[in-house]
């Protein structure tokens, strides 16, 4: 547990998850947060800011940490330049992810994974069997935290609370800009997203000034806008159980085609190649709020398993939105899970390839 959180009347429910009552709130000098105001924490049109406590990092550190991730990764390491942060996963020899980050370059012998904090111990396990050959240590940083920036001129909002003044604005996705103390990162969504990737010790200090212009709130916010930017986090339920196209990675730019084997890769491009993916992400949602849990079934009209919950967060009205890892057969049919319909939505993007080359080059 966090207690700088507890300071700011935040309350870490579990390891995963951290609540704010926005309504007895009074470090947001600026912010009328009575419920008439309409500062919902799943209000998309308000500013807001929330702890990143269901996140983890993990650094890979060494001469050789370029090539020990080279030979692990589906990313083109080379990408990770200290101005763009690809998207990428770790898979078992069967091909199927161990892990899925975003992959950060500190400095030449630094590379950092911001992951799903369930992971962290599980993929530092499997990358320690490789690390003493190339010279590289893996290390978990306990010192370190994230906080997420929503909602418009976030990149001034961080300016003022860091002195972080990235070079250009917007960000594009999944770029970074930072310096020694902080690294920011844009992540998509429906409205402008940033993740600051900072000390700890800095953690209290940083947010309080945050909170002077949007509205504290719990990281389920930040959860729903991954989960309405068709963007799957692999947690322990999921682990070594998918392909990476299961979760639309390729189509995130996670999954580059143009780099040697890494471990799994011959699985993954064959069935990049030869089309042989049954599965893929989709965007739902429910008429309850009540959750189902994740890895739950979702069925259709006879009863037979149609897909996987992945991702589910209530969403403000009386409703839930999820991620499913959904059969690619066209005609599905009524699905439901937990005897609640479920209604498949449109996804932001195409199911199509996209190369984390493309994307690296928007910066330029």
């Amino acid at each position: 547990m966090r207690n700088w959180i507890t300071r700011l009347n935040g309350q870490q429910t579990s390891a995963e998850r951290v609540t704010f009552d926005s309504h007895e709130l009074d470090n947001s000098p600026e912010l009328d947060n009575s419920p008439e105001a309409g500062n919902s924490p799943t209000d998309d049109t308000q500013p807001r800011v929330t702890p990143l406590v269901h996140l983890g990092i993990l650094d890979v550190v060494g001469p050789g940490a370029d090539k020990l991730l080279q030979g692990q990764t589906s990313a083109q390491v080379d990408l990770a330049n200290g101005d763009f942060a690809p998207l990428t996963c770790f898979c078992s020899a069967k091909g199927r992810m161990l892990a899925n980050a975003q992959l950060l370059r500190i400095d030449p012998e630094r590379y950092r994974l911001i992951l799903h904090q369930g992971l962290v111990q599980p993929l530092q396990d499997n990358l320690k069997k490789f690390a003493p050959f190339y010279k590289s240590q893996i290390e978990p940083r306990d010192d370190l935290t994230a906080i997420g920036i929503m909602g418009e001129g976030a990149e001034a909002r961080v300016a003022e609370a860091t002195g972080l003044t990235p070079a250009s604005t917007p960000l594009a996705t999944w770029h970074q800009t930072g310096d020694e103390t902080f690294q920011l990162l844009a992540h998509p969504g429906p409205q402008q997203r940033l993740l600051l990737c900072l000390p700890l010790d800095r953690a209290e200090a940083v947010f309080t000034r945050l909170s002077a212009t949007a509205l504290p709130v719990g990281n389920a916010a930040w959860c729903l806008q991954d989960i309405r930017a068709g963007l799957a986090w692999l947690t322990p339920a999921h682990q070594d159980a998918l392909l990476p196209q299961m979760i639309n990675w390729e189509a995130l730019g996670g999954i580059s085609f143009k780099k040697g084997c890494y471990t799994g890769q011959e699985v993954v491009a064959r069935a990049h190649f030869r089309g042989q993916v049954k599965k893929r992400l989709a965007h739902a949602r429910t008429g309850t709020e009540q959750l189902p849990e994740l890895g739950a079934s979702v069925v259709d009209g006879a009863g037979k398993n149609r897909g996987d919950i992945v991702a589910a967060e209530q969403d403000g009205n009386g409703g839930a939105e999820l991620l499913v890892v959904l059969s690619t057969k066209e005609d599905l049919g009524p699905l439901s899970v937990a005897e609640q319909a479920v209604e498949v939505l449109p996804l932001p993007y195409p199911i199509e390839r996209l190369d984390p080359e493309e994307l690296a080059a928007q910066e330029n």
